[in-house]
């Protein structure tokens, strides 16, 4: 399997080895558009892999804060409470960089920027621009995504 983000076009595609589209979902990633620098706020571009898969068996809108869950379970209420919070919600795929100098180590590194495929509260900004450098889906996408993949799963961020 392999993963493509298109930046573009504000989409996720899965990939079977032979090619065939598995399934294809909205996401939103950086607001501050594409960009490998570490306290950049950008989506990181080029090959990648999932090297830590995150939250297997917790419940939908399980809130994450250091890749941990709180306890605390996402609703409305405690939106409210925490309006300037950047939710990670449900599942965590966190992403490593491939390729030394661009995305690897360093000040480019994604792993040590954090950089995940996760859930969130901001369904209605799925399809536009507007993490703080992450990959965000829809709490249901990412478990339907998390289900199907495998650790080192490859994942490809481009602009086309």
């Amino acid at each position: 399997m392999k993963i493509r983000v298109s930046l573009s076009a504000q989409r996720l595609f899965l990939f079977d080895d032979d090619g065939s589209l598995l399934g294809e979902w909205p996401v939103s990633t950086a607001l501050r558009g594409a960009g490998e620098q570490r306290n950049s706020q950008r989506t990181p571009r080029g090959r990648h892999v999932i090297r830590a898969k995150i939250g297997a068996g917790q419940p939908k809108n399980t809130v994450f804060v250091a890749r941990r869950p709180t306890g605390e379970v996402f609703d409305t209420l405690l939106a409210a409470t925490h309006p300037q919070r950047d939710w990670i919600l449900t599942r965590i795929l966190w992403l490593s960089g491939c390729e030394p100098g661009r995305n690897r180590l360093g000040d480019v590194d994604t792993m040590r920027r954090y950089i995940y495929i996760h859930g969130t509260s901001d369904g209605d900004k799925l399809g536009q621009p507007a993490s703080h450098g992450c990959i965000r889906m829809s709490n249901a996408d990412i478990i339907d995504l998390f289900d199907r993949v495998p650790v080192y799963t490859p994942v490809n961020i481009d602009e086309d």
